[in-house]
C-alpha cells in the first residue's frame, strides 16, 4: 500500500508540475508564450487560454485529496483527450517522424500510472 501511494504521488505531481505548472507560469510570468503552441497548429488564440484554465482545473482536482473520486475521474479523461489529440495535432501539422508528435504519449503513461494507482488506492479497478 506504501509502494502504491508513493507512485500515485510521484506519478500524479510530476504530471501536475508539467500540465499544470508550466502553462500557469507561463500565463503569470510570459503571456505572450501562451499561444505560440497552439497559433502554429492553427488554433485560434482563445483556445490557448481555455486550455490553460482547463489543465489548471483538472490538476486542481487531481491533487487536492478532498475531490470526489468522480470528478477526479472526469479530470483523467480530460487530460487523456487532451494528450491524444496533442498527438493528432502534432502529427498533422509536424509530420510523424518528429519527436515532439509523440512527447505527448509519455506524459499520457504519466497520466495512466497516476489513474491505475489512485484506483489501487480507492480499492476500484477503473476502466483500464
Amino acid at each position: 500500500m506504501k509502494n502504491t501511494k508513493t507512485i500515485f504521488w510521484v506519478a500524479t505531481i510530476l504530471f501536475a508540475l508539467f500540465e499544470g505548472a508550466m502553462p500557469l507560469a507561463t500565463w503569470l510570468f510570459a503571456p505572450q508564450y501562451v499561444t505560440i503552441g497552439t497559433k502554429a497548429m492553427g488554433y485560434p488564440d482563445y483556445f490557448a487560454y481555455a486550455l490553460v484554465i482547463a489543465k489548471i482545473t483538472g490538476v486542481l482536482a487531481l491533487i487536492i485529496p478532498q475531490v470526489s473520486a468522480k470528478l477526479k475521474e472526469w479530470a483523467y479523461a480530460g487530460f487523456t483527450f487532451n494528450l491524444i489529440f496533442a498527438v493528432i495535432s502534432h502529427g498533422a501539422v509536424d509530420g510523424l517522424s518528429n519527436g515532439q508528435t509523440y512527447f505527448p504519449l509519455l506524459i499520457l503513461a504519466v497520466l495512466g500510472l497516476s489513474y491505475l494507482n489512485f484506483h489501487k488506492l480507492q480499492g476500484t479497478k477503473g476502466i483500464i
